[in-house]
C-alpha cells in the first residue's frame, strides 16, 4: 500500500523523472482501476455517486469447493488468518460503522454475485480512505468487503473466540491438539466437544464444532512440529487439509456496485469479474496479482505511461491502458445498469 513512507518519496521521484507505481495487483489494483473507470464515466455524464460497494474474494472454484470451510489457500495461510485480526470501518447512510477486530466475523451478510449466486461478505479493513482516493465525497455509503462461501464467518468467529489467532509465543511441545484446545477454555478434556460448545454458546451439533473437529482440534494428534503459537498451530493444521489438489481451479470474484444520481434519473451499475484458474497452470490469484503489474511495467517502458512521482492507478493515464490490455487477455468486467 502507498503509505506515508512511500508518499514521502514523491518529490524525489518527480525530480528523478521516474514513476513509483503502487497498488497495481488485484486488490489493491484491479479494484482501483475498474472502480475509477465507472466513477469517472458517471462524473463525465453529469452524475454523482451516492453509494459504492466493492467486494472481492479468492476462493475455490465450485467444483473444488469440497471441504467444510469452503476455502483453499492460494496465498499464505498465516496472512489469511492475520487478516481476520483487523478492525474494520465503513460508511452506511452517512454514518461511520466501526467493527472491532473481535467482532469482525460476527458482522457478515449475503452478497448476490451476478452470474454466480450467493456468497458471504464481511468488512475489509477501513473503507473510509477510499472516499478521498476515489474522489467520491458525495457518497452516503462506502463499503469494501471480503467474499467467502457461506459458513466461513461463523467458523472463523468461533476460532477467534477460542483465542486460536493468538500470536504470543508459547511452548506447545509434547501437547496434543485436544490438549491445546482444552487449555484454551479451561476444560479437563473429559467432554471436550461439550465444553467447546458451552464456551462458544453453540449447540453441540453446530457446523462450527464439526468444522473444528474436521480440522483435527479435538484429536489426540500432536500439535504440529515447530508451532510456537496458537496461530502457528492453526495455520499448520489448515494448510495440508485446505490445499488445492493437482488440476483443481481457484476462482477470483470481484464485484462493484455503484448508485449514481443524475438530474433526471438514478442508476445502479453492477460490474462483476469472475476469473478461474487454469487447471495444472496458473491460478486466478497469481494471474490477477501479477499481470496488472507486468502490463503497467511494459507500458512504462514503452513510454505509454509518462507520469512521474508516486501514484496508485486511480487516474485515467494509468487505468485506461492497463485495463485495455487486460481485456485483450480476456480479463474483463461484465456490467449491468438499471434504473432505480
Amino acid at each position: 500500500y502507498a503509505k506515508d513512507e512511500m508518499l514521502s518519496l514523491d518529490r524525489a521521484a518527480r525530480e528523478a523523472g521516474v514513476l513509483l507505481l503502487n497498488e497495481i495487483g488485484v486488490d489493491p489494483g484491479i479494484d482501483h482501476m475498474s472502480a475509477m473507470r465507472v466513477i469517472d464515466r458517471v462524473k463525465d455524464a453529469g452524475g454523482r455517486l451516492v453509494s459504492f460497494t466493492s467486494n472481492t474474494g479468492g476462493l475455490p472454484a465450485p467444483e473444488a469447493n469440497d471441504n467444510p470451510f469452503g476455502y483453499k489457500f492460494s496465498w499464505a495461510p498465516r496472512g489469511v488468518l492475520l487478516a481476520g485480526k483487523n478492525p474494520a470501518r465503513y460508511l452506511k447512510d452517512e454514518k461511520v460503522v466501526d467493527v472491532p477486530a473481535a467482532e469482525l466475523f460476527a458482522h457478515h451478510w449475503t452478497a448476490k454475485i451476478e452470474g454466480f449466486g450467493e456468497l458471504e461478505v464481511y468488512p475489509n479493513r477501513d473503507s473510509l480512505p477510499y472516499i478521498e482516493s476515489y474522489r467520491i465525497d458525495s457518497v452516503r455509503d462506502m463499503f469494501r468487503g471480503t467474499l467467502r462461501y457461506p459458513g466461513w464467518c461463523d467458523t472463523l468467529k468461533g476460532i477467534v473466540d477460542l483465542g486460536l489467532l493468538d500470536e504470543k509465543e508459547r511452548d506447545l511441545s509434547g501437547m496434543t491438539l485436544a490438549g491445546m484446545a482444552a487449555g484454551l477454555i479451561g476444560s479437563d478434556g473429559t467432554d471436550l466437544k461439550g465444553d467447546l460448545a458451552r464456551a462458544l454458546g453453540l449447540p453441540i451439533d453446530s457446523k462450527v464444532l464439526s468444522d473444528l473437529e474436521w480440522l483435527g482440534l479435538l484429536s489426540d494428534a500432536p500439535v504440529p512440529a515447530g508451532a510456537r503459537s496458537y496461530l502457528d498451530a492453526l495455520a499448520s493444521l489448515m494448510l495440508p487439509k485446505m490445499q488445492y489438489a493437482p488440476g483443481e481451479r481457484d476462482m477470483l470474484v470481484m464485484q462493484h456496485e455503484f448508485v449514481a444520481e443524475y438530474p433526471d434519473r438514478t442508476e445502479r451499475i453492477t460490474a462483476t469479474l469472475i476469473e478461474y484458474g487454469i487447471p495444472d497452470g496458473d491460478t486466478a490469484m497469481s494471474r490477477l496479482v501479477g499481470l496488472p503489474a507486468a502490463v503497467a511495467a511494459k507500458l512504462i517502458l514503452q513510454g505509454k505511461i509518462e507520469l512521474t512521482g508516486v501514484h496508485i492507478p486511480t487516474i485515467p493515464e494509468i487505468y485506461r491502458p492497463v485495463l485495455d490490455e487486460l481485456e485483450s487477455m480476456g480479463i474483463a468486467f461484465e456490467e449491468k445498469t438499471e434504473r432505480i
